[in-house]
């Protein structure tokens, strides 16, 4: 996960300090000086996840509010979801799509009493808030939150661990949110997370988030977990990383996240279209892609890396993976890879071309691990 960009000046998070007493390892990442694991490691850290909880430190993603009455339909101006039909205190994934049909970013939105509140990715959000401002800021208040941490309780565990701090959060489903008192301080918090476990995603003012992080913390099932873990556990849920395996060369068709494109944006729905790359988004969700994104199991011990290429049985490059790694809870090598459509079925044998030694792997279906979200 570490980014090698160079140079500039790092920027801190509110739990900066925290993770230096904790013994974080720490490393560029997204222009900020970010955990990438703890003492204990990555591999006890992913399993600590799966088995009872963590608490990940995302202050580096954008945070954002779009206020006024038309800001739902703006908003569904940039991305082919559902924006407008959301009700109060629900959450939905959204893209925002280029004029080609390319992914600029992928986000959070979640319906408040008065206003939007979105998560964005952390490498994207001033570009983010720049498309944000130049495009819609004559119809809605766009309001970056850059006094506001974000903190993620992930596992198993994170219910119990929330119903002793904050009874009410606990009776929240996957993707709804509610403002809330946790640990005798204020905040906003989602079912949700980038684990495939169970969890909350928890906006915080800034100042308060070190006495957040550290009541979480005392709580008997929690330890904290860094990049490495969250990277291992997100693609074993099959979940994409943006700048990897989506970004403006990959469509939502391609990426296989139509699931995202709700009936109603959809061609024949009642607000179909009106977003950029629509022509394109609906030409391909009626006719289908030239390729896809699949996940590959490894039949074999050696990890495959992001930009391997997949070969086909002559050797020619048919494809490439955009992450990779040893599974730790599924214990084999697993990837993400965009390949032609027809070899996207799940069981068609392909091979990953690593190190100039073709290495057999097999068209898995998503996720490797399962979801474990709370759906009531």
């Amino acid at each position: 996960m570490p980014d090698s960009s160079p140079t500039a000046a790092l920027l801190k998070t509110p739990l900066h300090s925290l993770h230096v007493v904790l013994g974080a390892k720490m490393v560029p990442f997204a222009g900020y000086d970010m955990p990438v694991s703890y003492p204990a490691g990555i591999l006890a850290e992913h399993r600590q996840c799966r088995e009872a909880a963590v608490l990940f430190d995302v202050s580096h993603m954008g945070q954002l509010r779009l206020r006024g009455a038309d800001a739902a339909a703006a908003l569904e101006t940039l991305v082919p979801v559902d924006v407008v039909g959301l009700g109060e205190g629900r959450q939905r994934y959204a893209l925002f799509t280029d004029d080609a049909g390319g992914i600029l970013d992928d986000l959070m939105v979640t319906r408040r009493a008065d206003h939007l509140f979105l998560v964005v990715n952390a490498g994207c959000k001033v570009a983010d808030i720049a498309h944000l401002k130049a495009t819609i800021a004559n119809r809605c208040a766009i309001e970056p939150m850059p006094d506001h941490a974000l903190l993620a309780l992930q596992g198993p565990a994170a219910a119990a661990v929330v119903a002793r701090l904050a009874p009410t959060l606990a009776r929240l489903t996957f993707m709804t949110g509610a403002a809330a008192t946790i640990a005798g301080i204020d905040c906003f918090a989602t079912r949700s997370g980038y684990t495939g476990e169970d969890g909350f995603e928890i906006s915080v003012a800034a100042g308060d988030a070190e006495a957040l992080a550290r009541a979480l913390l005392a709580e008997p099932e929690v330890k904290p977990a860094g990049l490495g873990a969250r990277d291992t556990l997100r693609l074993e849920a099959g979940l994409c990383l943006h700048g990897h395996d989506i970004d403006t060369t990959t469509t939502p068709v391609e990426a296989a996240l139509t699931w995202a494109i709700q009936k109603v944006r959809r061609p024949g729905g009642e607000r179909a279209g009106g977003y950029p790359g629509a022509a394109t988004i609906e030409r391909q969700l009626g006719e289908g892609a030239a390729r896809k994104r699949v996940g590959l199991v490894g039949l074999e011990r050696a990890p495959v890396r992001e930009g391997a290429a997949i070969v086909d049985d002559g050797g020619a490059s048919i494809g490439r993976v955009t992450s990779g790694t040893i599974g730790p809870s599924v214990g084999k090598p697993v990837a993400l890879a965009y390949v032609p459509t027809p070899l996207a079925a799940p069981g068609t044998l392909l091979h990953a071309d690593v190190r100039g030694k073709r290495q057999p792997m097999q068209v898995a279906t998503l996720p490797f691990a399962p979801h474990r979200y709370f759906r009531g």
